[in-house]
This record gives C-alpha cells, sequence and structure tokens, in this order.
C-alpha cells in the first residue's frame, strides 16, 4: 500500500509543476494582452463609473434647485 505521506508529496510537486508549467505562462500572457486592449480602449473602472454616476446625479440636483429659482425670479419681476 502506499504512504499517504508519499501522495501528499507528489500531490504537491504535481501542483508546483502544473503552477510552473506553461500553462501558468499561457495565462499570464493572456491578462498582460487583455490589459493591454483594455488600456487602449480607454475604458474606465466601475468605480470610477460610479463616482461619475454620483457627480452627475448631483449636478442634475443642483440645476433642478437653479432652474426652479430662475422660474420664481422671472415670476416676482414680472408681477406688479
Amino acid at each position: 500500500m502506499l504512504d499517504p505521506k508519499t501522495l501528499d508529496d507528489l500531490g504537491a510537486r504535481l501542483s508546483a509543476l502544473l503552477a510552473a508549467g506553461p500553462a501558468r505562462d499561457l495565462e499570464k500572457n493572456a491578462k498582460a494582452v487583455m490589459a493591454g486592449l483594455f488600456a487602449k480602449l480607454d475604458l474606465v473602472t466601475r468605480e470610477e463609473f460610479d463616482v461619475q454616476a454620483q457627480v452627475l446625479a448631483r449636478t442634475r440636483e443642483k440645476l433642478k434647485d437653479l432652474e426652479a429659482r430662475v422660474e420664481a425670479l422671472e415670476r416676482a419681476r414680472s408681477a406688479p
């Protein structure tokens, strides 16, 4: 029968070989290529998008308030 320690050692060695093998290099290269393509597309992160969406929402609220103030001033000006 095989010793469990030997099996664990064999499993660890196989894992190390797979981690350091061509599949790992291929994955790293693919990630680098994708990162380069995304950089050329001038994409933004989700966090940046969410921040800009919040800024836009605040700006819309301020614009709505200003429009209401202008309308009130115009009514006050045209009233006798």
